[in-house]
């Protein structure tokens, strides 16, 4: 499925500035929200705005007494994403204590995976450009509970907690530090939320929080990633900081620029580069000290004493691997080779699943997936940008505009009629077959009619019909003033045919 990708070493991103080379190492840790409506240890709900620590229950307030109950379908969606990443998956995990203070995260304390997570080692492939892909690969998924939220900004005197997102399932997806470079790693985010949206087990939404990423970064000289690739030694690369909270591709980009030139201009000065966890100011377009850089020890892990080990079966793992829907890159690939379409045409239809759905039910009724392509990337996508709508919001069903392509590949309408014909539909609605033949759209085939048609236009012209006889390319204005008069009903191809054979050409 994928032949077509050259797969090729990173190149590493030098930085403009820089007085000598240096080279980018990049891991990210991705919080992915759990497609789930209730929490992960408790039944309350998940949904999104609701009135501020309305979606409580006594286990997420940490109410004396109150004990954990594993959520299975949070277990299963941990499971269904590790399969998409093509990673193992661990029939027995468990759960620690990962103990901090915070005002919103009520126990002091967070559950987590730090020793035996639920998914072990994968990889994404990240698509670079055309037929060039990257490979990072992933060193664990783990779930965990989300804490709540702090609100500073209501009054001046006083902050908010809002306790809602507390409890709520996140995996925690870890990636090695393969990522060379600012644009990678925002590919590496867009792809993982592509795979998760495919997979239904998190709708990616960023602006929500739904998808987060922490993004770490760090320099080393010209080779030294290839010697710690070889022997796994990490104390040939730099000193790494740890961006938090990212939750937008540009922004991810910007902040990996910032920092690698920030740290950069210490190193080349003589200083050192301190491990800690920063924040990125969009504003001012530059990272900021948040903390040191917490080791796993500063947490004081310990197994959790309220869950027992989690232990699954493999014939469970075979169940959900047996309803894993079709991923990207395969139907990526199964458009280009069953559909015939190029590789940009099927990367943008491929690109939401909503979108790709879209289009395999035009088809579906067109039977032709080159034509069908071209009207729903050109014609419907262009219309739903131009007015700000998703797919989920189009006035044009696929069984309607899968009956324009219809009536198109049939000969019944010509590709002008059609925009005339997709306009109505997307204005009025209706049945496209039904409008044709209502409004009389239907393309003249006649071919004695439009002989008569060419004849009287030719008649008319004789000075034209002089100057086309000399430049074979006029005979085009012919065919325009022919499909003028017949209102654009006249076949294209049959007019072409019929002025060519009349001018002697």
């Amino acid at each position: 499925m994928l032949d077509h990708l050259a797969f090729s070493a990173p190149e590493p991103k030098r930085i403009a500035g820089a007085r000598e080379d240096w080279e980018l190492v990049i891991g990210l840790e991705v919080h992915a929200q759990v497609a789930s409506n209730a929490k992960l240890f408790s039944g309350a709900s998940t949904t999104f705005g609701a009135e501020p620590n309305s979606n409580v229950a006594f286990v997420d307030a940490a109410m004396p007494g109150m004990l954990p109950v594993i959520n299975e379908f949070c277990v299963a969606q941990a499971v269904r994403t590790g399969l998409g990443l093509k990673a193992g998956i661990n029939l027995r995990s468990a759960f620690d204590r990962k103990n901090y203070f915070y005002p919103d995260l009520p126990q002091g304390y967070q559950i987590s995976q730090l020793y035996h997570p639920i998914v072990g080692e994968g990889e994404i492939i990240v698509d670079m450009g055309p037929g060039v892909a990257r490979r990072v690969r992933i060193e664990r998924i783990h779930l965990e509970q989300d804490a709540g939220k702090s609100i500073h900004d209501m009054d001046p005197n006083m902050s908010f907690v809002d306790l809602n997102r507390t409890g709520v399932a996140l995996m925690e997806i870890v990636s090695r530090p393969d990522i060379r470079g600012p644009e990678e790693a925002a590919a590496y985010v867009a792809k993982l939320r592509q795979i998760l949206r495919y997979l239904g087990t998190c709708d990616g939404n960023m602006q929500n929080g739904n998808l987060r990423a922490d993004v770490n970064v760090s320099i080393c000289r010209p080779g030294d990633y290839e010697k710690f690739i070889e022997t796994g030694d990490a104390s040939v690369l730099g000193t790494r900081c740890e961006i938090k909270n990212m939750n937008s591709m540009r922004f991810i980009q910007q902040a990996i620029e910032y920092e690698a030139r920030r740290q950069i201009a210490i190193v080349e000065d003589g200083g050192k580069v301190d491990q800690e966890t920063r924040l990125y100011d969009p504003d001012k377009g530059e990272t900021r000290s948040m903390r040191s850089k917490e080791e796993a020890h500063d947490y004081r892990y310990f197994p959790c004493p309220d869950l027992l080990p989690l232990e699954i079966e493999q014939a469970w793992v075979d169940d959900i691997a047996a309803t894993m829907p079709e991923l990207p890159d395969a139907k990526k690939a199964r458009f280009v080779k069953d559909l015939g379409l190029s590789e940009y045409d099927a990367s943008v239809l491929t690109a939401e699943v909503e979108n790709a759905d879209y289009f395999e039910a035009v088809v579906a009724v067109c039977a032709d997936g080159k034509l069908a392509a071209n009207w729903v990337i050109n014609e419907l996508f262009g219309r739903l940008k131009k007015e700000g709508h998703e797919i989920g919001a189009s006035p044009v069903s696929p069984a309607q505009l899968g009956g324009i392509v219809k009536l198109i590949k049939s000969g019944d309408i010509s590709g002008k009629i059609a925009k005339d014909l997709f306009e109505i539909v997307y204005t009025e609605g209706g049945d496209p077959a039904e409008i044709v033949e209502a409004r009389g759209m239907k393309q003249v085939t006649d071919l004695g009619a439009i002989e008569t048609a060419v004849d009287e236009i030719i008649a008319a012209n004789p000075a034209q019909v002089e100057k086309a006889k000399q430049n074979p390319k006029l005979a085009g204005w012919f065919v325009g003033q022919v499909l003028k008069a017949s209102g654009g009903k006249a076949n294209p191809a049959a007019v072409n045919e019929i002025v060519a054979k009349k001018l002697g050409l």
